[in-house]
């Protein structure tokens, strides 16, 4: 007899690119992609955050570079993947909030979380598929959406609405790609600490609404999602696409 064996996790001679990698979910997913064996490069605007964590990822074993990218200039996106290697896995982390009831929503708040959020999520995948297409190979684009995804939210309307949208490109980019061997997922997390969310925790009211909701009992951390990404950019996942893995503590399960 002859037992099946699980699909490989390991990452080795593969290429990631992650934007939004200078701190926090980013950092952390370049990280888990890095130990899985995957060659990663760390995107975003703060040059120095990029680097640093490159180093510290270099340091620690793994092989990483950073590259100063504004993912919402469509013509830096396309410089970048003109002068770039393919990706083998693609992470859209690169996120905006702009938490606020919706009769005070300006125009500018709108497009500054639609345009971040789901814009550029957009062109970004397009161009690093278009590479793919071009060389020839397949591959895993993971798009990190959001509990609000996939329920409403107070004070959540442009945010919800960018998650949501994003849910369903995903979507559709997994029926255009799967004929080309290049699947697409999103990670839905429910409220993470970072660094960029601490401060809303020192209210505590707000706190206890959300722990209220997270049937764990606790908030998210950024290790909650490293598992999800390597898993979802893995052999283990080559029949997973066009589908969300919720990272919720079982917030929306109520």
């Amino acid at each position: 007899m002859t037992l099946p064996r699980t699909p490989s996790f390991r990452l080795d001679g593969r290429r990631a690119l992650v934007t939004g990698a200078g701190r926090g979910i980013g950092l952390a997913l370049a990280a888990a992609l890095a130990e899985a064996g995957a060659e990663v490069v760390l995107a975003a605007r703060s040059e120095g955050e990029i680097e640093a964590g490159a180093a510290t990822i270099r340091a620690d074993g793994g092989r990483a570079a950073a590259a100063v990218l504004d993912v919402g200039d469509p013509d830096a996106v396309a410089a970048f993947f003109a002068g770039s290697a393919p990706f083998d896995i693609l992470v859209n982390n690169a996120g905006t909030n702009r938490p606020k009831p919706m009769q005070d929503v300006t125009a500018a708040d709108y497009d500054a979380v639609l345009d971040l959020n789901v814009r550029a999520a957009f062109f970004v995948s397009q161009a690093c598929v278009r590479a793919m297409l071009a060389a020839g190979i397949g591959g895993s684009l993971i798009h990190i959406g959001s509990q609000m995804g996939h329920v409403g939210g107070p004070n959540r309307s442009l945010y919800c609405a960018s998650k949501w949208a994003l849910e369903g490109m995903s979507k559709a980019f997994a029926l255009d790609l799967a004929p080309h061997g290049i699947r697409s997922n999103t990670i839905a997390p429910t409220f993470i600490e970072t660094p960029m969310t601490r401060p809303f925790f020192e209210d505590a009211a707000f706190k206890a609404s959300v722990l209220a909701k997270i049937k764990l009992g606790r908030l998210g951390q950024v290790e909650d999602l490293m598992g999800a990404a390597v898993y979802l950019a893995s052999d283990a996942a080559a029949m997973v696409t066009g589908t969300s893995l919720i990272v919720d503590g079982g917030w929306t399960a109520d």
